[in-house]
């Protein structure tokens, strides 16, 4: 039997590790006044990180490398440590869309450095406070560590150039989660240009979710995603959204099933959009 920690935690898991171990609980809230929201109220003890200034080094141009560029090795060890997060650390990820906001993104940024107990709370921050886990409004203290030493991102990505082969070969795979309308074309709330890459299929991430909100069981999830990725390798699988982000809830659906993590193109839609890249809306594709 695998001793591999699951990618999720339900919050009666949460609340009985609570008691037994130490954790650092992580606030990653995304979006309109996150901060702001975490500040007025949140999980007692937990911690905020920021996407924007925290999991990416967002550029000026979308262009070189999307809106949620990763951020250097040197700037994630540094907001590890301001963090309170250490190798040994055992580190429990929510916000308030079930990890399609930053929860998963982060989670996947310490998958790809290899911290091995890392977690994303299934059913987020509403369904903490629907049974009752204290929160709180006060300033949280963060005792300091040493230094979070970090050699390279260990799990694999795909730059623009890669995607661009992929998708017009049939051993490879691209899939994107955005909305199907995003996808279609038929509307865009953030990029600049509504599609989609042509030759991608649609896998909206929403679908790893049931009717009340958690994610789906991981024979479910299984099942579904090795139907879509049939005998293709993971290393010619490549997924994306947006911006890199929303990508990442696919990406631990699919460890959740027990499925190896593919690629993430970081970059996504964001990027492709903005490079007089091929593009595809339902009309065309």
């Amino acid at each position: 039997m695998s001793n591999k920690l699951s990618p999720l935690i339900n919050l009666n898991e949460l609340l009985t590790l609570k008691k037994a171990e130490e954790i650092i609980l992580i606030d990653a809230r995304a979006g309109i006044n996150a901060e702001e929201n975490y500040n007025k109220e949140h999980l007692k003890n937990a911690r905020y990180v920021d996407l924007n200034r925290d999991l990416a080094t967002v550029e000026t141009n979308p262009a070189n490398g999307g809106r949620h560029p990763l951020p250097s090795l040197e700037k994630f060890s540094e907001v590890l440590s301001k963090l309170g997060i250490s190798p040994s650390s055992h580190v429990i990820i929510y916000d308030d869309k079930n990890g399609s906001n930053a929860a998963a993104r982060f989670w996947w940024m310490l998958k790809a450095i290899e911290h091995e107990k890392v977690q994303v709370l299934n059913g987020g921050l509403q369904e903490a406070i629907k049974l009752g886990f204290p929160t709180s409004s006060e300033v949280e203290k963060i005792e300091t560590v040493e230094k979070y030493l970090i050699s390279e991102w260990k799990l694999a990505t795909a730059n623009i150039d890669e995607v661009e082969q992929a998708r017009n070969n049939d051993q490879n795979i691209v899939i994107d989660v955005r909305d199907k309308n995003r996808f279609d074309g038929l509307t865009e709330p953030l990029d600049l240009i509504a599609g989609h890459i042509p030759g991608a299929i649609n896998v909206p991430f929403s679908e790893n979710l049931n009717e009340d909100g958690f994610y789906k069981s991981a024979e479910d999830l299984k099942q579904k995603y090795s139907e879509i990725i049939g005998d293709k390798k993971p290393e010619n699988v490549i997924v994306h959204c947006g911006s890199g982000v929303t990508a990442c809830h696919t990406l631990l659906a699919m460890d959740y099933a027990g499925i190896k993590i593919p690629k993430l193109y970081v970059g996504s839609w964001s990027e492709w959009s903005r490079n007089d890249c091929e593009m595809a809306t339902k009309l065309n594709s």
